[in-house]
C-alpha cells in the first residue's frame, strides 16, 4: 500500500488546499485520492470501504468533522470520527436483505410508483414486469382484506378520474389550443371554465335559496288600485300588462315588465313563510326569506373567496419552484423551454420564434442592467424626467376617461328627462322605467332612440377599456423599463382605467339613488332604487357581450382575413393581431367584478354570467385560432395561474367593497325588497341577531371582548411563528439536499473518472502482456527456426 509514502501524502495535502470548486452557488471541497497504481490495487483486492473514503462526499463529511472537534481534543475526536465513518461505510455496504423479501403490498405500491417516473415506457414496462415476476411474500388475515380494499379503492378512483376526464368541457378544443398556442394560452381558456364553473356554483346557491323558496312559498300580489304613488314592483302584473307593447326593448334595458319577474332585488318578498309537512307529523317549518336573502351573498362571497386563494396557492407554489433555478436561466430556457405540446409545423417556427425573443428579452434585461451601471447622472434625471411626464400623462388620461364617463352619463340622464318634462303627472300603476320612457309622442324612433340613451354610458365604458390600453401599450415604449417590468406596469394602469370607470359609474349610480332625480324644474323619485341600480349593471354586462362578440366578428376577423389574403404590407400590418394575453384576462375578470358586484342587486345575475362565459369561450376561441397568432412573449402556465388569481382577487375586493357599503350604511327602500322595513340591511341582521339563544349572544360577544381577543391574538402569533420556524427548518434541509445532490453528482462523475482509469490501465496492462507473449512466441519460433 502506498500510503506511508511521503511524496504521495505531500501531493493529497497540496490538492486538499486547492481543492474548492463552485457548483452553481454551492460550494463543496474535493479531495483526490492516491495515485491511479493505489486504486488499481483498491479494486483488486475489492475494499469497499477504502474505495468508499475516496468519495468527494465522504471526504466533505469527513473533513467538517474533523473541523468541529479541533478545538478540544483534535487527534481524539478525528480518530472517534474515522471510526465512525468506517463503521457507517461498512454498514452502508452491506447488502439489503429485505430487498429479497417484499411482500404483495410493497410490490404493488413499487408499481404504481413506476408511472411517476422519468423513464422511457419501455423501461416502465420492464420493471413492472421484473416486479410482477418477483418472489413475493403473501399478506395472510385482516392485513390482506385491508390491501384489497385498498386496491378496489385506487382502482375506483382511478376509473372514475380516466371518465370524469373524457366527460371534461371543452376537452378537444382545448387540445387543439394547446397545440397551436402553447400551455400559457390553454392556461387562459382554462381560467374561463373555471369561472364557469364557479358562477354554476354561484348560481345555484341563489336558485336553491332565493328563487325556488321565492317562487313556490310567496302569497299572491296584493291590490295595488289603492296607492297613490309610484311603487315600482307592488303590482307586476299590472305593469306586464301595461308595457306589453316593449317587450323587446324591456328584455335589453331590464325595465318594463322585468321589472316584476325575479331578476331584480324588488321582487323578492320581505316575509318570513310558514308551512307545514304533512308526513313530519304536521310540523310548522318557517322560511326567513330575509334572512336567506343576506346570508346567500356571504356564502358565494367566502366560496369565491376560498376558490380563488386555494386556486391561486397552486400556482404560486409552481411559480416558486420555477424561481429556484433563476441562476440557470439560459439553460432553463435552452433545455427546457420547449412546449412538446405543439404538434404543428408553423406553430412550432413561432415557437421557435418566442424562445428567441425570450432570450433577446433576457439579454436586454442584462444589457438594461449594464447600461444602468454605466449611465451618466444627467441621463439619470433625463430617464426620471420622462418617466415622470408620461406618469403624469397616464394620470390625465385616467382623468379625462372618467370625466367622459361622468359627462356621458350626465347628458344620458339630462336627455332621458327632457322627454318626460311634460309630463302630466305621475299615474298610480306606472312604474319608474315606464315614467322613464314615456314620451310626448309614443312612437318607435323615440323608443329606440331612449334606448340608445340608456345604454350610452355603458357603450362609452367599453369603448374606452377597448382603446385606451393601446395608448398604453405605446406610451410604455418610451420609459424604458424592463421587458419583464412591461407588461406588469400596462397591467397596473389597465385596472387603474377599469377601477376609474367603476369609481366614476357607481358614484353616478349613488347621487341618483341616494335623493332626487333632479333635471331642471323636473323630479322624480326611485321608488325602488337597488332594482335601479341592478337593472345597471345589467346593461353594462349586455353590453359588453355585444361589443365582444360585434369587434371579434365584425372587426377582427375582417383585419385578419386582410392580413393573410393581400399583399400589401401597410393591410399585413393592420391585419396581424397578436393574442395578447394580459388583455383578454383582464376582459373576464372585468365580467366577473360585474357579476360579483351586481349579485345583490340583480340575484340572476351570475346565470347570466354563465351563460355568458359559455357563449364567450366560442368567441374567444374563434379570436385565438381564426383572428389571431401566438404572441412572442412565452407565458408559462404557472406565471399565468398566478397572474390570472391576482388579478381576480383584485376584482373581487373591489367588486366586495360598495355591496358593504351599501348593506351597511344606506337606506333599503320603503316599497320593494326584504328590507323595505329596516333602516338598513345591518339593522336587520341585529334584529335577527337578537333572536338568538342568550348563551349563543354571550358567546360572540364574548369573542369580541379583549378577554377573548388578546389570548387568541397570541396563540395567532404562535401559530405564525412555529410555521414560520417549520418553513426555515424546511428551507434549511432543502439546502442540505442540495448540497447533497451536488456531491452525489460528483461522487459519479469521480468515479466514472476512475473506472475509465482502470479500465484504460487494465487495457495497457493487457496489451502489455499480449506484447510480451507475442515476443515469446516469436523467439521460440526462431529458436525453433
Amino acid at each position: 500500500m502506498s500510503g506511508g509514502n511521503s511524496s504521495k501524502n505531500k501531493a493529497r495535502s497540496s490538492k486538499r488546499q486547492e481543492g474548492w470548486e463552485e457548483a452553481g452557488g454551492e460550494f463543496y471541497q474535493e479531495l483526490y485520492p492516491g495515485g491511479e497504481q493505489e486504486l488499481f490495487e483498491n479494486l483488486q483486492r475489492a475494499d469497499a470501504a477504502k474505495l468508499a473514503t475516496l468519495l468527494p462526499s465522504k471526504q466533505a463529511r469527513n473533513t467538517t468533522t474533523v473541523k468541529r472537534g479541533r478545538s478540544q481534543n483534535e487527534r481524539r475526536q478525528s480518530t472517534f470520527a474515522r471510526n465512525t465513518q468506517s463503521r457507517d461505510i461498512h454498514l452502508s455496504m452491506l447488502p439489503d436483505l429485505s430487498e429479497n423479501l417484499s411482500n404483495e403490498e410493497r410490490s404493488w405500491e413499487e408499481i404504481m410508483q413506476i408511472k411517476a417516473m422519468p423513464v422511457p415506457m419501455a423501461q416502465k414496462r420492464e420493471l413492472k414486469a421484473r416486479l410482477q415476476n418477483a418472489t413475493k411474500l403473501r399478506l395472510q388475515g385482516f392485513e390482506q382484506l385491508q390491501w384489497r380494499q385498498r386496491k378496489v379503492w385506487h382502482r375506483f378512483r382511478t376509473r372514475l378520474a380516466e371518465v370524469l376526464g373524457k366527460l371534461e368541457l371543452w376537452q378537444s378544443p382545448m387540445r387543439v389550443i394547446e397545440g397551436k398556442f402553447g400551455t400559457g394560452v390553454v392556461c387562459y381558456f382554462l381560467f374561463l371554465r373555471w369561472l364557469l364553473f364557479l358562477n354554476i356554483a354561484i348560481s345555484m346557491f341563489i336558485v336553491l335559496f332565493l328563487i325556488l323558496p321565492n317562487t313556490l312559498l310567496k302569497e299572491n300580489c296584493e291590490d295595488c288600485e289603492s296607492l297613490d304613488y309610484n311603487s315600482t314592483l307592488c303590482c307586476p302584473e299590472r305593469s306586464g300588462n301595461v308595457t306589453s307593447n316593449n317587450v323587446v326593448l324591456d328584455l335589453i334595458q331590464g325595465t318594463g315588465w322585468m321589472e316584476g319577474t325575479l331578476l331584480f332585488y324588488g321582487v323578492y318578498s320581505d316575509k318570513i313563510f310558514e308551512y307545514s309537512l304533512p308526513n313530519l307529523w304536521g310540523a310548522e317549518m318557517v322560511y326567513n326569506m330575509p334572512l336567506a336573502y343576506i346570508l346567500v351573498p356571504i356564502a358565494w362571497a367566502l366560496l369565491s373567496l376560498v376558490a380563488i386563494v386555494k386556486t391561486g396557492a397552486k400556482g404560486f407554489k409552481e411559480r416558486l419552484v420555477e424561481n429556484e433555478g433563476q441562476f440557470y436561466l439560459y439553460c432553463n430556457l435552452v433545455f427546457g423551454g420547449w412546449d412538446f405540446c405543439v404538434h404543428n409545423a408553423k406553430s412550432a417556427k413561432i415557437k421557435h420564434k418566442a424562445l428567441f425573443n425570450e432570450i433577446k428579452g433576457c439579454l436586454q434585461e442584462e444589457r438594461y442592467k449594464e447600461e444602468k451601471q454605466s449611465r451618466t447622472r444627467e441621463g439619470t434625471i433625463l430617464l426620471h424626467l420622462r418617466r415622470v411626464v408620461i406618469n403624469i400623462f397616464v394620470l390625465v388620461i385616467l382623468v379625462v376617461s372618467g370625466v367622459v364617463i361622468y359627462m356621458t352619463f350626465n347628458f344620458s340622464t339630462s336627455s332621458l328627462y327632457e322627454y318626460t318634462e311634460n309630463l302630466p303627472t305621475l299615474r298610480p300603476n306606472d312604474s319608474f322605467a315606464d315614467t322613464l320612457v314615456s314620451y310626448k309622442d309614443d312612437n318607435t324612433d323615440n323608443q329606440i332612440r331612449s334606448t340608445l340613451l340608456q345604454f350610452l354610458p355603458y357603450v362609452c365604458i367599453v369603448v374606452l377599456n377597448l382603446f385606451v390600453p393601446e395608448i398604453f401599450g405605446y406610451l410604455i415604449t418610451y420609459e424604458s423599463y424592463k421587458p419583464r417590468h412591461v407588461i406588469l406596469i400596462t397591467l397596473l394602469r389597465t385596472v387603474l382605467l377599469r377601477l376609474a370607470s367603476f369609481v366614476v359609474l357607481l358614484s353616478q349610480v349613488y347621487m341618483q339613488t341616494s335623493g332626487l332625480l333632479d333635471s331642471g324644474d323636473h323630479a322624480v323619485r326611485l321608488e325602488c332604487w337597488e332594482t335601479f341600480v341592478g337593472q345597471q349593471f345589467y346593461k353594462l354586462i349586455l353590453t359588453d357581450f355585444a361589443v365582444q362578440f360585434i369587434m371579434t366578428f365584425f372587426l377582427n376577423f375582417p383585419r385578419a382575413f386582410l392580413g393573410r389574403h393581400s399583399n400589401s404590407r401597410c393591410l399585413k400590418t393592420i391585419g396581424t393581431q397578436n393574442f395578447y394575453l394580459p388583455k383578454h384576462v383582464l376582459d373576464i375578470v372585468y365580467i366577473q367584478t360585474i357579476i360579483w358586484m351586481g349579485a345583490f342587486f340583480c340575484p340572476f345575475l351570475p346565470i347570466i354570467g354563465t351563460i355568458f362565459y359559455f357563449f364567450l369561450f366560442y368567441i374567444k376561441k374563434f379570436n385565438c385560432l381564426i383572428n389571431c397568432t401566438p404572441s412572442p412573449i412565452v407565458y408559462r402556465a404557472s406565471k399565468s395561474k398566478s397572474l390570472f388569481m391576482s388579478v381576480l382577487l383584485v376584482g373581487f375586493v373591489m367588486s366586495i367593497a360598495p355591496v358593504a357599503y351599501s348593506i351597511a350604511e344606506m337606506s333599503p327602500s320603503l316599497n320593494c325588497g326584504p328590507y323595505k322595513s329596516y333602516g338598513t340591511v345591518w339593522y336587520f341582521v341585529i334584529t335577527t341577531f337578537n333572536l338568538f339563544p342568550p348563551v349563543v349572544r354571550e358567546v360572540v360577544f364574548l369573542m369580541g371582548t379583549s378577554t377573548f381577543a388578546v389570548p387568541a391574538f397570541a396563540i395567532a402569533l404562535f401559530f405564525l411563528y412555529y410555521y414560520w420556524a417549520v418553513a426555515t427548518a424546511n428551507r434549511h434541509m432543502v439546502a442540505v439536499l442540495r448540497n447533497q445532490l451536488v456531491l452525489e453528482g460528483h461522487d459519479k462523475q469521480f468515479l466514472l473518472n476512475r473506472l475509465s482509469a482502470f479500465i484504460r490501465q487494465h487495457q495497457k496492462r493487457c496489451e502489455r502482456r499480449n506484447r510480451a507473449s507475442f515476443a515469446d512466441d516469436d523467439s521460440s519460433v526462431r529458436q525453433g527456426s
